[in-house]
């Protein structure tokens, strides 16, 4: 069976997409070059052109991002601001498109962010069926957020294959030292991983984040 995942996060601007970075750089390394898909990115960041890099660069853009929205917000409302109709169909049809290749699938912002339509981000995970890996910041509030997910994601019977711990800000939070030991009571079958410190220099994060999701694989 291929390696696939769904990165996820515990809110926005968590290090999603550098952990996704980090799983497709290790998945290109052991063979044929994984697919990246992030089917919407609002905000006009270049997260997919990240994703795309890390994946080897062989996708054609509109494979990895379907829609590309220029407001920072959820992706249903920056649709919306445009005239844009996010079709859930066409969605689930660029998953497929990928066939049996392992690759990772990116979400926008957290669970209950609204994606298209009625529907959230949880629900395409739940449609895509993929193990789920949460990303969650590294600091004060981590517990509460981290639980809230996972406690959602275990009422849709979906599959944790990580959680890992994100420092994304710069700076000393005396509460990083709690957020794992506490969350690995909680959840004693779920594994966690982190936390990976602020760093910097882009080169040395990179090459954390890698050592610590290596694992997942």
């Amino acid at each position: 069976m291929p390696r696939r995942f769904f990165v996820t996060g515990t809110d926005t601007g968590v290090g999603k997409t550098q952990v996704s970075s980090a799983l497709l750089s290790l998945l290109a390394e052991r063979g044929e070059p994984p697919f990246a898909y992030k089917p919407c990115e609002s905000g006009g960041g270049d997260d997919a052109v990240r994703l795309q890099r890390a994946g080897g660069g062989w996708q054609r853009p509109e494979t990895v991002c379907l829609y590309r929205l220029a407001a920072p917000l959820a992706p249903e409302h920056a649709a919306r601001l445009e005239g844009v109709r996010i079709d859930w169909r066409r969605v689930l049809a660029g998953f497929r498109s990928f066939g049996e290749r392992a690759g990772v699938v990116e979400g926008a912002g957290g669970l209950f962010v609204p994606f298209a339509g009625r529907r959230d981000v949880i629900d395409l995970i739940e449609a895509l069926a993929l193990p789920v890996v949460l990303v969650a910041r590294a600091g004060l509030g981590t517990l509460n957020h981290t639980t809230l997910s996972l406690h959602a994601l275990r009422e849709r019977g979906l599959d944790v294959a990580a959680v890992v711990l994100v420092q994304s800000t710069k700076g000393k939070d005396p509460s990083i030292p709690f957020n794992r030991p506490e969350l690995e009571r909680r959840f004693p079958s779920i594994p966690f991983l982190g936390p990976v410190p602020y760093l910097a220099s882009e080169p040395r994060r990179r090459a954390a984040l890698r050592r610590t999701v290596a694992s997942i694989l």
